[in-house]
């Protein structure tokens, strides 16, 4: 029974502080997008780098060094399966973004020009905002503006659930081993969250949406989070084998939404050194979060 109550105390812990983290990161964007109806690619595209380099150093350094750990008490194949399981998180995360970006570039004049990046070069394709808005200017249906923000609701939660995992899973680690990475990870979801929150709300300012209205519905696009995070403590509450492929896969994921999302939008958006240097600067903290 007190173990019980004490996975259900942990659980509604778990929900807490990822709620802070996702819909408290989000929404705070939103306030300031809606205070603003602004935003500063420079200002992004350091907050991203650096959140970026932090993120590398907590999953390289820890979460995949916990997932390998894990795999040893069952399998003497442990690196094999924790690669095996990141390499299907990476492409999970991969097939689903490219399946949205095949079905909607298409629509968006910017998007479609052949001498586009092959990456976002702007927040607001990453999370398809630009999509939303171009329905918006054409005055289309409100079916069209509802598929519009499905599919943005849908990119926003690709980056959501597996940065939530990472929480839940964390905190599913025995003896709280990675209690203070599921902490870090939470925070520095709450900070990647915010600009992610500005690009957001700002088209919806643009449309004609009030601003109250705005920052709820930006908040509301990070519950996925939740879910993951609920996703993540569940697998890896299974056991040793649970925690490991919960870890590994959550640890692709985040490695792809890093090198294949973050990095390259981060480098177009603001075309210097700078996010190169905001990157290290980001693992070497990372790395005194980890150790300190």
């Amino acid at each position: 029974m007190l173990a019980m109550f004490n996975i259900m105390e942990t659980f509604a812990y778990i929900t807490l502080i990822t709620l802070i983290a996702g819909s408290g990161g989000t929404g705070l964007g939103g306030v300031v997008g809606a205070l603003l109806k602004t935003d500063s690619n420079r200002t992004i595209s350091l907050l991203l780098s650096l959140a970026g380099g932090i993120m590398l150093s907590v999953v390289c350094l820890d979460l995949m060094v916990e997932a390998v750990e894990s795999a040893q008490q069952v399998t003497g194949h442990a690196p094999l399966l924790v690669s095996a399981a990141l390499l299907v998180g990476v492409g999970v995360v991969y097939g689903l973004n490219w399946l949205i970006d095949r079905k909607t570039g298409a629509e968006v004049e910017h998007t479609s020009d052949p001498d586009h990046p092959q990456t976002h070069d702007d927040l607001d394709e990453l999370i398809h905002a630009d999509h939303l808005n171009e329905h918006r200017r054409n005055q289309d249906s409100k079916m069209s503006l509802y598929i519009a923000g499905i599919v943005m609701a849908c990119a926003i939660a690709l980056h959501n659930v597996p940065e939530g995992m990472t929480i839940g899973a964390s905190f599913a680690a025995p003896d709280g081993a990675l209690e203070s990475t599921g902490l870090v990870m939470a925070v520095l979801i709450g900070l990647h969250n915010i600009p992610e929150g500005m690009a957001v709300a700002v088209p919806l300012l643009s449309g004609g949406m009030s601003r109250i209205k705005a920052v709820l519905t930006t908040a509301a696009c990070a519950l996925p989070t939740v879910l993951g995070a609920w996703l993540g403590f569940w697998l890896g509450d299974i056991g040793p084998l649970g925690l490991s492929l919960s870890l590994s896969f959550a640890s692709g994921a985040m490695l792809y939404v890093v090198f294949g999302e973050i990095l390259p939008q981060s480098v177009l958006m603001h075309r210097s050194k700078m996010p190169a240097f905001f990157v290290i600067v980001g693992m070497l903290l990372g790395l005194m979060i980890i150790y300190y």
